[in-house]
Parts: structure tokens; C-alpha cells; sequence
């Protein structure tokens, strides 16, 4: 399955290697070149279809559970403060997601969507520090019953589009896919400080699946 979010440069792609796959094959008559084309075509096509995958998932019961809204690694876990949506001390978890990674996002809790924005920015290396300040990115708060959850899509060095057709008052469902980041990036999730954290540093996580911290 193909995400939508990734239908425009999907079908591009895709074309573009049926063109010069087709062109090679009739139009070019050394057998060395026309292999080297056909193949880099069908190379080209594969990793196009493998980074626009969008498979299923299982998400996990309990509306206390923050599950991860990207598939990635865990590369930090740190208490902070987080001004713009939380309004003080919150705990953040940050998943970096590499260019093999599936990188449809998902929504880590159920609630309305109080805040929205997007940033402009540079394209530092995701998973450097200042990334998570400087970098292009859009900020997400979500508002349930529990509590405050906030998390940032951030693009990366190779990344230069990030997609999430959501806007403020828009309802929030765990687990069910909000957009994605192309091309290599990083989410920073944010809970409270009360919440109970269930992941370790370097732990692999799966959007919509792994349960991230749980809120108390």
C-alpha cells in the first residue's frame, strides 16, 4: 500500500522509470548502457515504493497510552521546558527516522487538536540538537481529559517537505495517520511530567503501535 501523501511524487517517479526503462530498451543498442539504465530504473522505482509504504497496524487498547507517531529509533529521553503548548516541564522523547524507515506519522493520543503551526527553518542533520530548534518543522498539541500531549514533525538534511493536512479543533483518533515527513526526519514527543515513560534510549519504535509513556 502507498500512502497518499506521497501519490504526487509516487506516480512522477514511477513514470520517470517507465520512460527511461522503455527509452533504454528501445532506443539504445549497447547492451552495457541499456542494462545500466533499465536497472537504475528499477532500482529507482523499488526504493521510491519502499519509503511511500504505508502498512497496517495494530494499535494497542487503553486511551492512557502514548503510542509512537513515527516508526524510528529512540535517541533521547529528557526532562525539559516546553513553552509554546505544554506551558512548562515536560518530558520528551525523541524518534529519529532514517530513510528506510516507513514515514507515515500517526496521532499518539485521542483529544481535539488545540494547536497548530508550522515553522520554517534550516535542514540541520536530524539528529543533532540544535535540529529540534533551528530546522523546519510543524508543532501538534493535542487536549484530552488526561491532560497535554505535544509533539513536532521535524524535517532533516535530506527531508525538505513535511505534510500534515490538520488544523485547530480538528478531532485527534490514536493511532490513524495525520501525514508524513519525506525523506528522512525526527519527532519530538512531548508528555507530562507525571506520565510514566516506556521506551529506552535506542529502542526501535513502530507508529501507531509502541506505546511511548503512559499517562497517569
Amino acid at each position: 500500500m502507498v500512502t497518499e501523501y506521497g501519490y504526487d511524487v509516487f506516480f512522477t517517479v514511477t513514470a520517470l522509470c517507465v520512460v527511461i526503462g522503455l527509452g533504454a530498451y528501445l532506443f539504445i543498442d549497447q547492451a552495457i548502457v541499456r542494462t545500466t539504465l533499465v536497472a537504475a530504473a528499477i532500482l529507482l522505482f523499488i526504493f521510491t515504493l519502499n519509503f511511500f509504504r504505508d502498512p497496517e497496524r495494530t494499535v494497542p487498547p487503553g486511551e492512557e497510552n502514548v503510542v509512537s507517531p513515527a516508526d524510528g529509533t529512540v535517541i533521547k529521553i529528557e526532562r525539559v521546558t516546553e513553552e509554546r503548548f505544554m506551558k512548562g516541564e515536560a518530558l520528551m522523547i525523541c524518534v529519529f527516522m532514517s530513510p528506510v524507515n516507513v514515514h507515515v506519522n500517526r496521532h499518539p493520543v485521542s483529544g481535539v487538536i488545540r494547536h497548530f503551526e508550522h515553522i520554517p527553518g534550516e535542514f540541520f542533520a536530524a539528529w543533532e540538537d540544535k535540529a529540534s530548534l533551528k530546522n523546519e518543522q510543524t508543532h501538534i498539541g493535542i487536549e484530552n481529559e488526561r491532560g497535554k500531549v505535544f509533539f513536532k514533525q521535524i524535517a532533516g538534511f535530506i527531508a525538505r517537505r513535511i505534510v500534515a493536512p490538520v488544523a485547530v479543533g480538528d478531532t485527534a483518533e490514536r493511532g490513524k495517520r495525520f501525514g508524513m515527513i519525506k525523506f528522512g526526519s525526527r519527532v519530538d514527543i512531548y508528555v507530562p511530567v507525571t506520565a510514566e515513560v516506556k521506551v529506552r534510549l535506542n529502542e526501535k519504535t513502530t507508529a501507531g503501535e509502541t506505546v511511548v509513556a503512559v499517562l497517569r
